[in-house]
């Protein structure tokens, strides 16, 4: 959160979902009663369910998700906006730096190769490339997507991206980190690895062989 107050873009809207969580209830509380944040309270019900919710509350042009264990920079949604209004892109993310569970960012960010919009395409193939916790997007893209599926507890956010390039629509990719993205031992992916790579198995049968006959398209025009 105080990574997201500290934001330079103005104006800026603050939605805090609390998906059952009892911890630190005290300072949203707080925050709420200062105006400073918005605050949803519901039981839990998984991240996209808690995702869709933060996105049909919002009411700005543009909306961007952090989780609760992750941190942006300063300057992330302003150089994202500028980004994607120059690109005329409807959804785009960036480049992210790896943190420690202590707060401690990595030197060096991971980056993406730089290349064409095929290359990512085909990259994607392999492995969800988009971390989500980079990802901005228009609001009416994401209506017009129908949100994160909420049958899915952990790839959620690799169907959408599937979805949404099947559906049109490039992501665009600001190679800056401008996200701090932090690896810990009690992470979701640690604790879920099987049940995650099923569900990864899940998505890749339903939605790989339409981005495969894409990639082939784009490859047949180049």
């Amino acid at each position: 959160m105080e990574s997201a107050l500290a934001q330079t873009y103005k104006p800026l809207e603050i939605i805090v979902v609390n998906d059952g969580s009892e911890r630190e209830t005290d300072i949203l509380y707080r925050l709420e009663g200062a105006g400073r944040i918005k605050v949803v309270h519901q039981p839990n019900r998984g991240t996209a369910s808690a995702l869709n919710a933060g996105f049909r509350l919002a009411a700005g042009h543009y909306a961007a998700w952090l989780s609760s264990d992750d941190r942006f920079r300063h300057d992330k949604i302003e150089r994202q906006v500028r980004f994607m209004q120059g690109g005329g892109w409807a959804i785009s993310h960036t480049a992210f730096r790896l943190m420690s569970g202590e707060g401690i960012a990595e030197k060096d960010p991971i980056l993406l190769p730089e290349g064409s919009m095929l290359q990512f395409y085909r990259s994607m193939l392999l492995s969800n490339t988009v971390n989500g916790c980079t990802v901005m997007m228009e609001r009416t893209l994401f209506n017009r997507m129908g949100g994160f599926n909420e049958k899915l507890p952990y790839t959620h956010d690799y169907e959408l991206w599937l979805r949404t390039v099947l559906s049109g629509y490039p992501i665009g990719y600001l190679r800056v980190p401008l996200t701090d993205y932090r690896v810990h031992s009690a992470m979701g992916t640690v604790k879920h690895g099987a049940a995650i790579e099923r569900e990864l198995e899940s998505v890749r049968n339903t939605y790989l062989p339409r981005l495969k006959r894409l990639i082939g398209t784009l490859e047949e025009r180049t």
